[in-house]
């Protein structure tokens, strides 16, 4: 009953969306047709009217797809209310642009403000009454763990958050025979396998296959890299090619030619925030505004990142390098607010410009750290295969206390399957965070689709 009933899993969420998608435009074209239609300087006729409409309903479903806002069943309720609400401030702050483009001045602003507020509630109630439906007819997977040691502990503690979508209800080492640990496969819907060794994790997702059992897998290293090979064939037998040289000619220049783009274009907004935030950091303790420090960028190749002091003057004057706390006493009051927004990373649009990083990558780490990092983890080098960034996917994805194992592991994923859409994708993502910073783990949500060939831990750690 289960399986047949999740055959039809997207079916629901893609008619549900649907819905939601018709009702957010339907309220588009009853206030354009009410309020700005006919103050145009030259009304459209009814194919024009169309086409606008049609327009707006493609940037709902952009912004929602970039957003996450159609993933029911998969954000908590919070965190998709959060997320249809930037997408439709966004969608409708670019129509008002464009209805006062086509008007030749700007129009007025209020319908715009009343057209959004009745958007929040018709999201609001739609992600009440299709939540409810959706688990009624969806409710959580039991599942049971499969572990090989106890770092499977804080998977399960991750898991057990989402109380809506997971429940664990029994455990078994891999030291238990393995016809036991079938047996108790066969008895829920699904497996997570955690930290087993290749040969047994492999028989036992090959079962979960024959069986049609779902299995939730904690990816090694390997597994990142294999994720992001092509799939080739010599004559008669399939290969997959690992190329293993980060990104090649065509994707460094296109992304070059992007970070120029964004980095000159992303000052112009961001200059009053930074010059408000030059006079906080100043006026506070009269300390120097700016703060650099050395950080690895391709290669290995050492940089000076810029940011807004966020600490105190000396915060290491011991001379040992150290990782930086949520609740870190070094942190002034200032630098708090300039963190929670991320407005002390703003002067990193300069190291941009410079060709020392890009938008988007895996944050630069300093080499002391990065050097204490590859002691238990050899293969932390790898995430140096492209430029570093200013936002990256394991910022938008991970929380405050991701482990650096799994923001290295998020990195992985994006160097392996780096697109400029997928750039897109996290710099949208990065907005969000601004504006909602996760709180825990609990919120590291499937927010990201990673298409397949397509820590912010402080002063002292990002």
């Amino acid at each position: 009953m289960n399986k047949n009933r999740d055959l039809y899993k997207r079916f629901v969420t893609f008619v549900s969306g649907i819905f939601l998608l018709a009702m957010l435009t339907g309220v588009f074209a009853y206030v354009w047709y009410k309020e700005y239609s006919k103050e145009i300087i030259f009304p459209y006729y009814r194919r024009g009217n169309w086409v606008l409409i049609a327009i707006y309903c493609l940037l709902v479903l952009l912004f929602f797809r970039a957003y996450g806002g159609f993933k029911l069943g998969y954000l908590k309720k919070t965190d998709m209310l959060y997320s249809q609400m930037l997408s439709m401030a966004c969608v409708n702050v670019v129509s008002y642009f464009v209805i006062s483009l086509i008007g030749r001045h700007f129009m007025a602003f209020m319908p715009v403000v009343y057209m959004t507020c009745f958007d929040f509630g018709i999201i609001a109630l739609w992600t009440l009454f299709a939540g409810r439906l959706y688990f009624m007819i969806y409710p959580p997977r039991k599942l049971v763990i499969i572990y090989g040691s106890h770092q499977a502990a804080s998977l399960v503690l991750k898991m057990s958050q989402r109380v809506d979508k997971y429940m664990i209800c029994e455990s078994i080492s891999i030291n238990e025979p393995e016809d036991k640990v079938k047996e108790l496969i066969m008895k829920y819907e699904g497996v997570i396998i955690c930290d087993t060794p290749a040969e047994l994790r492999n028989d036992y997702l090959k079962f979960c296959f024959a069986h049609s059992k779902r299995a939730y897998i904690a990816p090694k290293i390997s597994d990142i890299i294999i994720r992001g090979a092509d799939d080739i064939r010599l004559f008669d037998t399939p290969l997959m090619l690992c190329r293993n040289y980060g990104l090649d000619f065509e994707q460094q220049l296109f992304k070059r030619i992007f970070d120029i783009v964004f980095s000159l274009v992303a000052l112009v907004p961001a200059a009053p925030f930074m010059i408000i935030s030059a006079i906080a950091v100043k006026l506070y303790d009269g300390g120097p505004v700016l703060y650099k420090q050395k950080r690895l960028t391709l290669d290995g190749r050492e940089f000076y990142v810029y940011k807004f002091r966020s600490m105190i003057v000396d915060a290491e004057k011991d001379g040992k390098a150290r990782l930086a706390s949520e609740e870190d006493d070094r942190i002034t009051p200032v630098g708090k607010i300039l963190r929670k927004f991320r407005v002390d990373e703003f002067p990193q649009l300069l190291n941009i410009l410079k060709g020392d990083m890009s938008v988007v990558g895996p944050r630069p780490e300093r080499p002391e750290l990065t050097a204490e990092y590859e002691k238990d983890m050899p293969e932390f080098g790898f995430r140096l295969k492209v430029k570093a960034g200013l936002t990256g996917y394991a910022q938008v994805t991970g929380a405050y206390d991701t482990t650096p194992y799994d923001k290295l592991k998020m990195d992985l994923m994006y160097i392996e399957n780096y697109s400029i859409r997928l750039d897109l994708q996290i710099i949208l993502m990065t907005l969000k965070t601004m504006f909602f910073p996760p709180k825990n783990n609990a919120e590291m949500e499937e927010a990201l689709l990673v298409p397949k060939n397509s820590d912010k831990k402080g002063e002292h750690s990002k």
